[in-house]
Parts: structure tokens; C-alpha cells; sequence
């Protein structure tokens, strides 16, 4: 099959992955034990109950390299999976650029991003263990919109708390969640302590994704038919999103295809995790692949962040967990990609930049959404903000290659289109975002906060 020839390359349903793959067991070192807070000891799985469900915490610490995927999971990600891998030939063209450019295109889904391949997968253990309700978290909504969409399927009732910012930014994301059936609270709200001790010192908080965690944690332990689901960071979320990675395995395989460089978007992790992870064990077998984790320089937990044990939420209800990190207490400005707006990282994500294995780049968000308007004239497709972030990074690479004169097989996650975010456009065409690099003596307050692990 010549390249030349396609510039979509698709898969059938029968293609679909059969199995999750479980990153753990081909590190290079072992992941740092998650740890009780008072204790500041390893924790075991009756420790997570309360919040989590059974299956999930099974998968969680599973040492397994391949999970099944159950039927019932398989046949909701028909809806929209196999998702194309889409050679992006006339963003080469602008740049005049030898780089052959490919993303994976996950805004197929229904509510427009990678958010249900874990969002379907956790709806549905929770719903054969009985659960009645899941409460979670949103920033930009992706998420919130995306467990809506899943708890709809399965017959659960669903209630997320929408990080102020985002749910006054985005109007729409909320309409979506409310038309699949949940109810959307703006976080922090006067339902939760922890979000009235918030409201008490500031009335005017605008919220983080800290805050509307400790929320809707703070919901699941008061109610024993209610569990907590989390979009990104946990070493489940990471697995069940590497769907995308192994469809583009096999669709680079067919085109005859191997990646040099691979970027996503990170606030959590879990869109970049889902498509590097599967190509991990090739570079750590040799293979010459680099890995480029995007970040916003207003939320930098990976360029600015350290490598410390900390709180998961702001108020402290999370067991300890080792991850770059700005402070739990860090509370990001309101730029729009809103699902970057996270103070730590993926423990596992973490690791492997500790290691060397993934790099770091930042950018301010001006920068980005340009990289998005030039992406949006020549291929298309109006990608969400927090994608811009991988395609701004794409373009810098694809820039590298003309003036280097090399041809790089770049392939980049677009992770959600931005339909929903067109008033942050808006404010992009006025010339009315503003770029901010957040102080640093405002990390260094949060990070003083943190827990001492030795």
C-alpha cells in the first residue's frame, strides 16, 4: 500500500483492539507505591473502595500486560472506533515542510473527543457492581460531558462538578452533559464542606480542578450508592485510553509507516499516555522514537513542577501519589484549554519524563490557538484548545524538519475538536487572550505546602 496514495487510513470493527495495554510491567523502573496519608505507608486495595470501584482498583495495581476489553465496552466503542489516522497533507503543504505529518483524529466520539474510551470502560464496571451514581469532575467539560455520555448507556445517574471558569467559559459543554442526563454543579459550590470552606475565603474563586476533585469525592464517601470517577491521571484511566495508540500502530504498520516523534496535549496525561504508551517498548528496545509532552506555561506541572508525593485534590481527601506536581493547593488562571488545568501529572507520565523517556515542551496560549487557526484553514478541522497545544508543538517540529532539510514521520493526537469552545475563538480573533506565565513565587507557596514523604 503506498502513502501516497492515502490520506485517511481507516480500520474496520473488526479491527478494534480486544485488549487494553498495561504500561506497568515494561517500565524501566518500578512505579512509586501509592501511600496513606497519615501513615505515609503503601496502600492496599480496601483502602480505595470507598471511592473507587472493585474492577477498576483491581486494574489499577494489575501487573498484566493485557487487559480484555469486555463486550459490552467493545460494542459502545463502535459508536465511533476505529477512529482514522489521517496524514495531514495540506498543513505540509502551508508549512513547506518534508515532514510526512499524522494525527489520529479521537473528536470522532460523540461528544467530540478521546474522553469515552475511559469514560464507557469506567461506567460500565461501576454499573455491574451496582453502583446507582457516579460523581466526577470537569474542567473544559470533555470529561464531564464524556462520563454523561457513558452513564447514559448504562443506566446511571451521573452529577459533575464543573470547575466556575469552565462552566461560565463554556456554556455548551454544560447543555451536552444536562441533554445525556446528568446534573452539572459550577465548582467550587455551597453542595459540598469542602466547597463552602472554599466560597468562605473566597466568594470569588473561579475554581480548579483540585477543588471539584475534593467535591466529588466528598459526594461518593457520603453516599454508599455513589462511586467517584476520575478522567485522567490514574494508572486505569491511562489503560483503557490506550486504544488510540494501538490503532495507530497497526494503521502506520499498513501504511508502512514508522513514528519519529510523538505528541499529545498533557494536563492529566491521559490523551498523550493512550497514544505514546503502546510505542513506549519500541524505544526502550532501541527504536529511535521521541516523545513530546505539550503543557500550557500558565499550568507548567512538568516544565515547572517537582517530582514529589502529593495530594491528588485541594482539600486532601486523595491518598498520596508521586507525580510532578505544582502544589494541591495551585490554582490555575482561566485560559481556555481548561482540561490542562491540572496541578500534577500522571504518575505514570511522570516517571517517564523523570526518565528521560518523554520530553517537555511549554507555550503560552496565543501561540497556540495561531497553531490552531493555521491547523483549522488547512485540514479542516476546529481542534479544541487543549489540542492546540499538541499541533503547536507539531508545526515547531514540522518547521525543524524544512530547515534541517530531513523528513520526519510526525504523528500528534488530536484529542478533541472545538465546537464547543468557539467564544474562546472569539476571543482569540479580538485579540482579548491574555498570555500568562505564572509567578514563581506562586508555585513556590504551593509546592511549600506539600506533604514531607521521606
Amino acid at each position: 500500500m503506498s502513502r501516497a496514495k492515502y490520506r485517511r487510513v481507516l480500520l474496520t470493527e473488526q479491527d478494534l483492539p480486544k485488549s487494553w495495554y498495561n504500561i506497568l510491567p515494561d517500565l524501566p523502573e518500578p512505579l512509586p507505591p501509592v501511600l496513606h496519608p497519615a501513615t505515609k505507608q503503601p496502600i492496599g486495595p480496601e483502602n480505595l473502595e470507598p471511592i473507587f470501584a472493585r474492577s477498576l482498583i483491581q486494574q489499577e495495581m494489575s501487573p498484566e500486560r493485557w487487559m480484555e476489553i469486555p463486550d459490552p465496552v467493545r460494542e459502545v466503542y463502535t459508536l465511533w472506533r476505529p477512529t482514522p489516522l489521517v496524514r495531514a497533507v495540506g498543513l505540509e503543504k502551508a508549512l513547506q515542510t518534508p515532514a510526512r505529518i499524522y494525527f489520529k483524529d479521537e473528536s470522532h466520539s460523540p461528544p467530540g473527543s478521546h474522553k469515552p474510551n475511559t469514560a464507557v470502560a469506567q461506567a460500565y464496571f461501576n454499573k455491574i457492581e451496582g453502583v446507582r451514581r457516579l460523581a466526577t469532575e470537569t474542567g473544559a467539560g470533555q470529561w464531564g460531558s464524556s462520563l454523561a455520555f457513558a452513564c447514559s448507556h448504562f443506566g446511571l445517574e451521573c452529577l459533575v462538578f464543573m470547575v466556575k471558569v469552565s462552566y461560565q467559559q463554556k456554556p455548551y459543554r454544560k447543555s451536552m452533559m444536562q441533554l445525556w442526563g446528568a446534573k452539572v454543579v459550577p465548582s467550587p459550590s455551597d453542595h459540598t464542606e469542602a466547597g463552602r470552606k472554599i466560597l468562605a475565603t473566597d466568594p470569588d474563586c473561579p475554581g480548579s480542578l483540585g477543588i471539584a476533585i475534593s467535591e466529588a469525592i466528598e459526594t461518593a464517601l457520603r453516599d454508599p450508592s455513589t462511586k467517584y470517577t476520575l478522567g485522567s491521571v490514574l494508572n486505569h484511566v491511562m489503560l483503557h485510553q490506550t486504544v488510540i495508540g494501538l490503532e495507530a500502530k497497526r494503521q502506520l504498520e499498513l501504511i508502512d509507516e514508522q513514528p519519529d516523534v510523538i505528541i499529545g496535549c498533557v494536563g492529566g496525561g491521559s490523551n498523550f499516555a493512550g497514544l505514546a504508551f503502546p510505542f513506549v517498548p519500541d524505544r526502550l528496545q532501541g527504536k529511535s522514537i521521541r516523545f513530546v509532552a505539550v503543557e500550557p506555561k500558565a499550568c507548567p506541572s512538568l516544565s515547572r513542577g517537582e517530582y514529589r508525593y502529593d495530594f491528588g485534590d485541594t482539600t486532601q481527601l486523595t491518598p498520596l501519589i508521586k507525580m510532578f506536581t505544582l502544589g494541591h493547593g495551585f490554582v490555575p488562571p482561566g485560559i481556555h484549554a481548561g482540561g490542562l488545568r491540572y496541578h500534577g501529572m500522571a504518575p505514570l507520565v511522570s516517571l517517564l519524563v523523570k526518565l528521560g523517556v518523554f520530553e517537555v515542551a511549554a507555550y503560552h496560549q496565543t501561540e497556540c490557538f495561531e497553531a490552531a487557526r493555521t491547523f483549522a484553514l488547512h485540514e479542516g478541522i476546529i481542534p479544541a484548545p487543549e489540542t492546540s497545544h499538541a499541533i503547536r508543538s507539531a508545526i515547531d517540529e514540522a518547521i525543524r524538519c524544512r530547515e534541517e532539510g530531513r523528513s520526519r514521520c510526525i504523528l500528534f493526537n488530536l484529542s478533541g475538536h472545538g465546537i464547543c469552545d468557539l467564544a474562546a475563538y472569539d476571543k482569540f480573533l479580538a485579540g482579548q487572550l491574555e498570555d500568562i506565565e505564572y509567578p514563581q513565587e506562586k508555585i513556590d507557596e504551593a509546592l511549600a505546602a506539600l506533604p514531607l514523604v521521606q
